[in-house]
């Protein structure tokens, strides 16, 4: 190796002064000509209340022109393929690294989709067996339950230069299992749920959502057929009418003169419903298909969703289904074990994998867990596993609150992670609001001083310390802590669970109290979710809020989300005498010019589409003779503009009360939007934003026990004092809750608490305490307690 004899220092290169990223006059969303300058290969954390505009300066600005500026270095053929990106609305963007981006979008929720497909860990697996797997059945293909079996034979016409026709076969061995289509359930109708079957079909048999009226096509395409007798009751069928009605093979009638296709009821059912997300549906149509199907286990691969022939090849006695189905700290530590010189690459990257899940805290999972069934947190965490190991430097890593979903025990590890990303030489962006986090940060951009049109604001930039001192909302609640409750309400009587053994319960029997507030903790992986969602016996008058996304195009919005716009339509047209579907920008009062867009999309292939204001509406939505029917002095449009807080006054008193639109808005204030316009589009919301709507929603519903998951995920700690005064208020009206929680200022409120732990995956599933705050923090036996005893100072 050379020596160097030159001691001098480098003279100083102008590379070397791009050391910021550098913003001017942001306008994305709600941020109000934002300028900041963001240190590189530093931690620096975006804070401010939820809604305050730090999703938009850090993803809708700083990501999405980084990433819009990498896809324009590809072709313009690789960009027809890839999503077209707007330039964000912003002066000067300088200084812009590459940027990878981890948010809390869930995982999709396909039924074919796991733990292991999602990380490529499956993939890997299916090679490894497909070199060492005894008997030997295939390719990695063979192996995989998104793969079919396919056989076929004929002739095949190849049209290059002169034609011809030649004999061809074609064999494929897949892995997945022929009798659940590698979903590893199998759905079993429940034909009562369908049809009254002492009715005919011109009675009104069908009991099918949207199917009730007789008019209705679906309905006069059964009637009309010519395959049943529409004035006899079902069940006077004869044997050949009612494998006709219901299984009818797809097949052309003609329909009041339109030619429309006849398919079985069964097979019908299952292509307009079954073939969809349960959770996208709209709650009466989920109802109707909880009613009607139930899903069992496959009798055919018993749940593992794969081919007799791949659970039949294996390697030293472990098939890859049982494989998948090992928590994956112990799969990684089977991998270790294995030494065949062959395929040791394949191996040391396999092990890597399933290493850096244990690093993160998901060793507790194992590949075959649904991907639409991990929380929030955990699919955030999912996502940073490909770039723990990652060699990259000057790389700028973007995290939506990476601690949701985390316990306190859990974010030091977490914040190792973040301090070890930046170590290697990139710049790390982090969206949060624990004060754990924000405290290991090299920079802080407090966003503010409100929320919605009252932030979009840089109210502060520096250290931790100056945070402290400053006089933001962020700065005068950073030391916040709440203290553990002098008194507790008793319980009115108990919820019982026993015997629960869901995923990783270990026949867990516990009394949940009603009439208080009931917190259950414990570190991720303890089994908490499965206790409360998996355990509480139906029937108990639960209302469920849990983390899923809420479903929404850029035509959804606060009022039409939360079912608010139903009683403004029919004030609007009892008030004019007209039909309350003019007053609805997806119906008949839409502009013709926009379709009540209120924006003109012109496509451009794979260059970025223009959006306009449309013309003829003026972006306002409405067909403008809609727009001069009144209510109270204003118009539709005006009213959709209106704040949350503006329009409970306008529908509270006077020429505009609607008490009906009134106790919908009450809900929204209760949960802290009262800042939201009631026409924003939802595609618009911050997470926390979503989750608070959602809670919104399900307060209206009547029940007697409320289960709420992780409600101060997305809340600034200004906003966990509100939250936790709606909950007492909700249990003073009677109500019983339970809040599966992580954050210390809602345990220490709690009535009384619920420990699961020890440990993750096979070292929980235990209850490891039961009792009030106060005797937890005394006791400091668990995990939880240590944390929150430390919290609260005791």
């Amino acid at each position: 190796m050379a020596t160097r004899t030159d001691t001098r220092a480098p003279a100083p290169q102008a590379s070397d002064s791009h050391d910021l990223i550098r913003v001017h006059g942001a306008r994305v969303n709600n941020l109000k000509d934002v300028s900041v300058e963001i240190p590189k290969r530093r931690l620096t954390v975006f804070t401010g209340v939820s809604g305050s505009g730090k999703s938009s300066l850090v993803f809708s600005t700083i990501a999405a022109e980084s990433q819009r500026m990498i896809n324009e270095t590809y072709s313009a053929f690789v960009q027809g393929f890839m999503p077209t990106l707007a330039r964000p609305e912003v002066d000067v963007l300088e200084g812009l690294t590459t940027a990878i981006i981890v948010d809390q979008q869930r995982l999709g929720a396909d039924p074919r989709s796991t733990v292991g497909t999602v990380t490529d860990a499956n993939a890997m697996l299916r090679i490894l067996f497909s070199r060492l797997g005894e008997p030997h059945i295939g390719p990695p293909g063979a192996y995989a339950f998104n793969v079919p079996s396919v056989r076929a034979s004929g002739a095949i016409t190849v049209e290059r230069g002169n034609k011809k026709t030649v004999k061809a076969t074609f064999d494929r061995t897949g892995g997945m299992c022929p009798r659940c289509e590698g979903r590893g359930t199998v759905s079993d109708i429940d034909l009562t749920q369908l049809y009254d079957d002492s009715k005919s079909l011109s009675e009104g048999a069908f009991t099918i959502p949207g199917w009730k009226s007789d008019s209705q096509w679906t309905v006069q395409v059964y009637a009309q057929s010519g395959f049943v007798d529409p004035d006899k009751p079902i069940r006077r069928y004869t044997r050949k009418e009612l494998q006709d009605f219901l299984y009818g093979e797809p097949v052309k009638v003609k329909v009041n003169g339109v030619n429309l296709t006849y398919e079985g009821l069964i097979p019908k059912i299952q292509k307009s419903f079954l073939s969809k997300d349960k959770e996208a549906m709209q709650p009466h149509i989920r109802a109707f298909v909880e009613r009607a199907v139930t899903f069992t286990t496959c009798p055919e691969c018993e749940g593992t969703r794969l081919s007799e022939g791949a659970r039949s090849s294996k390697i030293d006695r472990v098939s890859i289904a049982d494989a998948c189905a090992m928590q994956i700290s112990d799969l990684a530590a089977w991998v270790r074990g294995l030494d065949e010189p062959s395929v040791a690459p394949l191996l040391t990257a396999l092990g890597g994998t399933l290493d850096s899940f244990v690093e993160i805290g998901l060793g507790y999972l194992s590949l075959d867990r649904p991907s639409g069934t991990l929380s929030g947190g955990e699919a955030q965490r999912v996502k940073m596993i490909r770039h723990l190991g990652s060699s990259l430097t000057d790389v700028t890593y973007v995290f939506d609150e990476p601690t949701i979903g985390l316990h306190p025990h859990d974010i030091q590890r977490m914040n190792g992670l973040l301090l070890r990303l930046r170590d290697k030489g990139n710049t790390v962006l982090v969206v949060e609001h624990k004060p754990e986090t924000i405290v290991i940060a090299d920079h802080i951009v407090d966003l503010g001083p409100g929320a919605g049109t009252a932030g979009g604001t840089v109210c502060f930039e520096g250290t931790v310390e100056g945070l402290r001192a400053g006089d933001t909302v962020t700065g005068r609640h950073f030391d916040d802590r709440a203290a553990v409750k002098k008194t507790v309400r008793e319980p009115t009587g108990v919820l019982e669970i026993r015997g629960a053994h869901t995923h990783n319960l270990r026949d867990v029997d516990v009394d949940v109290p009603l009439g208080v507030l009931t917190v259950v903790t414990g570190v991720a992986g303890s089994g908490k979710s499965s206790l409360v969602h998996g355990s509480i016996p139906p029937g108990e008058n639960v209302v469920s809020v849990d983390q899923g996304a809420i479903r929404g195009s850029r035509r959804s919005n606060p009022a039409t989300y939360t079912g608010l716009l139903d009683p403004i339509r029919k004030a609007f047209a009892k008030a004019s005498d007209v039909k309350p579907a003019l007053f609805s920008a997806n119906s008949e009062g839409a502009c013709p010019g926009c379709n009540g867009a209120g924006v003109v999309y012109s496509d451009l292939a794979m260059m970025v589409g223009v959006a306009s204001t449309c013309d003829e509406c003026e972006g306002k939505r409405f067909q403008p003779a809609v727009l001069e029917y009144r209510f109270a002095g204003r118009d539709i449009s005006e009213v959709l503009a209106m704040s949350v807080t503006e329009a409970e006054e306008f529908f509270g008193t006077g020429e505009g009360r609607v008490p009906a639109a009134h106790r919908v808005l009450g809900r929204l204030s209760d949960v802290g939007l009262g800042y939201l316009s009631l026409g924003q589009p939802l595609t618009t919301l911050s997470g926390g934003e979503r989750q608070r709507l959602k809670l919104a929603t399900h307060m209206a519903e009547k029940g007697g026990v409320y289960v709420l998951d992780e409600p101060t995920a997305g809340l600034h700690l200004a906003d966990v004092q509100q939250l936790l005064g709606l909950l007492d208020r909700i249990v003073d009206s009677g109500t019983s809750v339970v809040v599966v929680e992580h954050h210390q200022a809602v345990m220490a409120h709690a009535d009384w608490i619920i420990d699961l732990g020890p440990g993750a995956g096979h070292d929980g599933g235990r209850i490891v305490f039961e009792g009030t705050p106060a005797d937890l923090v005394a006791g400091r036996a668990t995990l939880t307690g240590e944390h929150l005893a430390a919290y609260v100072g005791a």
